[in-house]
């Protein structure tokens, strides 16, 4: 489903964010699933199910 380089390659590499970067392959185009907001989330990002920073710092963390 996704090659090597895509997956294995964090947004923000030694933060606490799980997105992927983005790139031509794999842009930023999808909204987060729980709090709408536009191009938040790559097709990646998007496959495995997961939210913006913004959402998942809230979630996990109790807020920014």
């Amino acid at each position: 489903m996704f090659e090597d380089d895509d997956i294995n390659y964090f947004a923000y590499p030694g933060e606490q964010s799980a997105l992927r970067r983005a790139s031509n392959k794999n842009p930023r185009e999808y909204p987060c699933p729980t709090c709408g907001a536009p191009d938040r989330l790559t097709r990646i990002d998007h496959a495995l199910g997961y939210q913006c920073d913004y959402c998942a710092e809230r979630d996990e963390r109790g807020g920014y």
